[in-house]
């Protein structure tokens, strides 16, 4: 019993959703354009594959200037680089 108990524990700790990255709240109305975002980053050496939106945040898939592959959430207002918790949480860089 003590068996089938531990596996129904952890197959259900198992189907938990995982992290999908900050949430921003920012209305949409005050959003700059993805175009610019991609922008910005281009003039930091980045080289943009995608943008898109998750959580009401930015979510850019690059390879940064250093050639390292990155998966950025940005602020949509204001394209600060969000380092994971919320909105108002963003990286020192």
């Amino acid at each position: 019993m003590k068996k089938l108990m531990l596996a129904l524990v952890l197959t259900a700790a198992g189907a938990a959703p995982a992290f999908a990255g900050p949430k921003c709240d920012v209305p949409e109305a005050d959003w700059q354009p993805k175009d610019a975002l991609e922008t910005k980053l281009k003039a930091d050496g980045w080289e943009v594959r995608s943008v898109k939106v998750e959580n009401g945040c930015y979510e850019a898939y690059a390879m940064d200037a250093d050639g390292n592959r990155v998966e950025a959430y940005f602020n949509p207002q204001t394209f600060a680089r969000l380092d994971g918790g919320d909105a108002g949480s963003e990286s020192e860089e």
